[in-house]
């Protein structure tokens, strides 16, 4: 649950008035496998799990996928074709912390690591962020796989 503050002009000078008002927001979303429950109704993600499952979707979604928001995602299934090196694991880096800066304005990013394994046409993505207006730290651990 977020907390965000709102002052209105009325307030005439907010460098002297503290808190005029707080309004807590919840983040949900639609749990992307679709798994029914036996009311028929589908489950939905709350809080940590549903920015969780944006920023999952967000890295793992290319340029052009989104109709009309061409440079959406991360853009990293372009990248795994490439001859593997330290520049293309610095690439994915600043793509993912890109994307999440732009895009994802629920989360504070702290920390991004990208570990190519050569040997299993993969590269492992472990990323660390903090939910806005929580203490929250959450860890996001995802592979890519090329394959041939």
């Amino acid at each position: 649950m977020a907390v965000s503050k709102s002052f209105s002009i009325e307030d005439k000078n907010l460098n002297t008035i503290s808190v005029i008002g707080t309004r807590s927001r919840d983040y949900s979303d639609i749990d992307l496998s679709f798994a029914k429950k036996t009311s028929g109704e589908i489950f939905k993600k709350t809080d940590a799990a549903a920015v969780k499952q944006a920023i999952k979707t967000l890295i793992q979604t290319n340029f052009g996928e989104k109709p009309f928001n061409y440079f959406f995602g991360a853009n990293i299934r372009s990248l795994l074709f490439e001859p593997a090196g330290p520049d293309v694991v610095e690439d994915i880096t600043t793509n993912i912390e890109l994307a999440i800066e732009n895009f994802e304005p629920r989360v504070e990013l702290l920390e991004t690591i990208v570990l190519d394994e050569i040997d299993k046409n993969s590269i492992n993505v472990s990323i660390r962020f903090k939910i806005i207006n929580t203490e929250e730290i959450v860890v996001l651990e995802t592979s890519f796989s090329r394959l041939r």
